[in-house]
């Protein structure tokens, strides 16, 4: 059976007869990226499933406000990446008068999770973005990880390609900094 386009997945939702189907498609198309954008943010496995939820309800309740202007895949991202940043900042808020750092918290996840695999390197790697500023790891995730072009993350961070440039830039050395030093 061959993949329906974004397209005929529009169409399927937009039918009231056919909205649950259409809409459930678009969950088994998507789900694995939009969890895998999301987990890169906010790290625990647990935080990036409820987000994948909220995610996917939000596109549910709003999606005759998709006006097709990018794609299916692009506005699903635009919605994981504004929830994984509001996450990521109402726990720094929550955070603020304790003494656990939520950004100390996901790096000692990363150290202690059974469902965190990878080598050493690659653990490093992973805690040099965290100390990132959420913008800088957000870029840096979508274009070193996800290999999207600066133009789809420029529609789906609603930043200008040159913006997004520097910021990769700026993280590239940041995180080469940090893995050097360690």
């Amino acid at each position: 059976m061959t993949p329906i386009s974004e397209l005929e997945l529009l169409a399927l939702i937009n039918d009231p007869t056919t909205k649950d189907k259409g809409f459930r498609l678009l969950v088994e198309r998507f789900q694995k990226k939009v969890y895998g954008v999301i987990r890169k943010m906010v790290i625990i496995h647990e935080d990036a499933d409820d987000l994948t939820q909220i995610t996917f309800i939000k596109a549910f309740k709003n999606i005759h406000k998709f006006q097709g202007h990018s794609s299916l895949f692009t506005w699903l991202y635009r919605i994981a990446t504004n929830e994984s940043l509001n996450f990521l900042q109402q726990k720094k808020k929550r955070f603020f008068f304790q003494i656990e750092d939520h950004e100390e918290v996901m790096k000692q996840y990363l150290d202690s999770s059974p469902l965190i695999d990878g080598d050493m390197i690659e653990k490093k790697l992973h805690k040099a973005i965290l100390n990132l500023p959420e913008k800088q790891r957000l870029v840096f995730n979508l274009k070193y990880f996800e290999d999207l072009s600066y133009e789809e993350i420029s529609k789906i961070t609603d930043t200008s390609v040159g913006s997004l440039k520097a910021s990769y830039h700026h993280a590239a050395k940041k995180i080469e900094q940090e893995i050097k030093s360690e």
